[in-house]
């Protein structure tokens, strides 16, 4: 269901950004060679919220990534020694019983590292969350705030 809300928001996004580029397209062509104040303030404001979301969207993921990836790897490196450790033990086993006993340490293990694959998933839908937020809130104001202005009478 996350990645299901990342792609709506994603799209959202999408649909906002290319209503923003139609918008100060048609109004840089319109402006030509004598754009006026208020088309001078809009063209710089685009350049700067670009640096801005761009910077925003880069550090929300390093905090998301740095918060969740020590603790994933250290859980995923204790799946692999315990996979390992009931796969050389279940070999070794002498008896039926031993065999048993370790094959079932062995399907734990590989239910564990089942769940910790899937919270890597989680990690990573978190991680592209956090660096879509600043960006989608810059391309869904500006469609907002561009429509109005279009709409507006001159």
């Amino acid at each position: 269901m996350q990645w299901f809300d990342l792609a709506l928001k994603t799209n959202e996004m999408l649909l906002s950004s290319g209503s923003v580029i139609r918008m100060r397209t048609e109004r840089i062509a319109k402006a030509g060679l004598a754009p006026s104040a208020a088309d001078l303030a809009e063209f710089q404001l685009m350049g700067n919220e670009k640096l801005a979301a761009a910077s925003e969207s880069g550090i929300a993921m390093v905090k998301q990534w740095h918060s969740s990836h020590l603790s994933l790897a250290n859980r995923v490196l204790q799946q692999w020694v315990q996979s390992t450790t009931a796969f050389f033990s279940l070999a070794g086993s002498v008896t039926p019983a031993q065999a048993a006993a370790h094959g079932d340490a062995l399907v734990q293990s590989a239910t564990d590292t089942v769940s910790a694959a899937s919270q890597l998933s989680d990690m990573a839908v978190h991680i592209a969350r956090e660096g879509l937020e600043p960006i989608h809130a810059a391309a869904t104001s500006n469609a907002r705030r561009l429509a109005e202005l279009e709409s507006s009478p001159d």
